[in-house]
């Protein structure tokens, strides 16, 4: 692995390490990356030897045939030994089930990991400065103001409207950047999460959306992809892009529970000023998220799985809690 790195990468670096993942001279620490994030991942690797913590770096391509099929087991066994894990990678299409796998092994293990799927330069430079301290505390009045909720209603400027019903079995949780034993985190964090009871109505999405997909088709400002969900399963899907409506809808169909919306989410990282095209941090911009398939189960939950999970971001939304309203034009009422 590269040591020299772009050092406008280190204010980021510090934080994921220092602040969100909270590392500890006497913690060990697995590192996994690509070549595309070489440069990202020498940046973290030098903020670790700072803290004085030991490690393993891994670079994929190393390791293993891309796309992966599945967790190369030498990444395995070195994260059995671990406490805090790191991914920084760009994903390739169907790798989902090797970062599922991953997960797994940081569930059971109760590991603190950041998950830096898909991370570029931008994201270094702007969301991973972002004050996670205050992203928390925001995250928390949500939070606080969701866990009793019957329901959630949301429209947006381009023409969303929609209700989700939630749950009362099933758990919310935060993933504010601040990284836990108890869940780890998408880093840029900023958002609370459930699995939701029933989903409603239109969702037309002007922002981005998920997994490989994402690397495709960037922002969708131009082109939205307008979505109806009945009974929370996707029943249509449609934009001026037909390229874009076809694979969504290809991916979204994968298997039996692809189409049902398994993650509604509240980004909360009102550090970011706008959608920039890319998930890992726009899913976190302030407003509401969906993603259709797996839920999370073992987080908040539910009983259901799916082999896939799709992530979707507008933007510019008016959002009631029961009777309450706690965001107007994509700016939250309760900072």
């Amino acid at each position: 692995m590269l040591t020299a790195f772009d050092k406008e990468l280190a204010p980021g670096a510090r934080n994921a390490i220092r602040v969100c993942l909270k590392v500890q001279p006497h913690e060990r620490v697995t590192v996994i990356a690509d070549r595309d994030c070489e440069d990202i991942a020498a940046s973290l690797v030098h903020e670790i030897r700072e803290v004085g913590a030991p490690y393993k770096a891994f670079i994929l391509e190393d390791v293993a045939q891309r796309p992966l099929v599945d967790l190369p087991k030498a990444i395995a066994e070195d994260m059995e030994q671990s406490q805090v894990s790191i991914l920084a990678v760009h994903v390739q299409r169907n790798e989902l089930g090797s970062r599922m796998q991953l997960t797994d092994i940081v569930n059971r293990r109760k590991m603190r990991h950041g998950h830096m799927v898909n991370i570029n330069r931008q994201m270094m430079l702007e969301g991973m400065r972002a004050d996670f301290h205050k992203v928390d505390r925001l995250s928390s009045k949500v939070i606080d103001i969701v866990r009793n909720a019957k329901e959630v209603r949301a429209t947006t400027k381009g023409g969303s409207a929609f209700t989700a019903t939630l749950n009362p079995n099933y758990k919310w949780l935060k993933t504010s950047g601040l990284i836990s034993p108890d869940k780890w985190g998408n880093l840029p964090g900023g958002e609370v999460f459930t699995t939701p009871g029933n989903v409603d109505g239109t969702l037309v999405i002007d922002g981005v959306v998920g997994d490989f997909l994402c690397e495709k088709y960037g922002s969708l400002k131009d082109s939205p992809l307008t979505l109806r969900v009945k009974d929370n399963r996707l029943v249509e899907a449609h934009s001026d892009n037909k390229e874009l409506e076809s694979d969504f809808w290809k991916y979204t169909h994968t298997d039996a529970n692809s189409d049902r919306v398994g993650e509604f989410a509240i980004g909360t990282n009102i550090e970011l000023k706008e959608v920039i095209g890319h998930i890992l941090q726009d899913e976190k911009f302030p407003g509401i998220h969906v993603a259709f398939g797996d839920p999370y189960g073992a987080h908040t939950g539910a009983d259901w799985k799916s082999t896939t999970h799709i992530d979707v971001v507008a933007t510019r939304f008016n959002i009631w809690v029961d009777d309450r309203q706690i965001m107007a034009d994509g700016k939250f009422l309760i900072e």
